[in-house]
């Protein structure tokens, strides 16, 4: 092994040792909304530092690869999509901490059939699943399981798409009960955020294993169904 792949591979660990962190806030996210649990949030919200220190640890450690090897080929493109895959990371943390954060705001805990009527349960558990299946896709360089993590994230889209709806019904409902809906609101919104920015890893993948550009190709394959739609109408 040489020193370029040594540094890769140093950098690797690092990205992985972020990502642990990064899974802990989201799957410890879902524990606290299932079991209220103030330590556990506190937990969350200061693990966000230690996700930042990670961000730019990483970038550095690619910025020297740059300056000191410059990189070609698939280990240029490996090292370009590392730092999107690290910013993506350090926003999704992001989004966990502030998760957490509302979650240590709502008192009392969030009542069980808002948690139900508005499917923020099952939008954590196909969050957490693209998280896991975008890892290892990442670990072991899968772009077809990358793929089908893209394709997973048009289920939060329709879950945030009717959120409103949703809210708006529940208010009339439950008129007293206005501050836990907005709660659950934003966290339906971060965890759809949290989908498009695991989306933005799997596409990163997709460009350094298969160098294919795939990002906004599905916004172009509507924009051009719906020109077509047009012209025949």
């Amino acid at each position: 092994m040489n020193q370029l792949d040594k540094e890769l591979l140093r950098i690797k660990n690092k990205v992985e040792e972020m990502w642990d962190l990064v899974d802990f806030q989201l799957q410890s996210g879902h524990e606290a909304l299932l079991n209220p649990d103030p330590d556990l949030t506190k937990k969350i919200i200061k693990s966000g530092k230690k996700v930042n220190a990670y961000d730019i640890k990483i970038d550095r450690m690619c910025e020297n690869i740059f300056a000191l090897f410059n990189p070609v080929a698939v280990d240029l493109r490996w090292v370009l999509a590392i730092l999107k895959i690290n910013a993506n990371l350090e926003r999704i943390g992001d989004y966990g901490e502030s998760i957490a954060q509302m979650l240590k705001e709502a008192t009392p805990p969030i009542e069980p059939n808002l948690l139900e009527n508005s499917r923020v349960l099952e939008m954590y558990e196909a969050t957490t699943a693209m998280l896991r299946n975008i890892r290892q896709a990442f670990l072991e360089e899968n772009t077809e399981l990358a793929r089908q993590v893209i394709k997973q994230d048009k289920l939060l889209n329709k879950i945030n798409a009717k959120t409103d709806k949703m809210l708006l019904k529940y208010f009339q409902e439950h008129p007293t009960n206005i501050h836990q809906s907005l709660k659950v609101a934003g966290i339906i919104r971060k965890l759809e955020r949290i989908g498009d920015h695991t989306t933005n890893i799997a596409e990163e993948i997709v460009f350094y294993v298969d160098a294919k550009v795939v990002k906004h190709k599905q916004k172009k394959k509507k924009k051009d169904k719906g020109q077509e739609d047009k012209a025949q109408e």
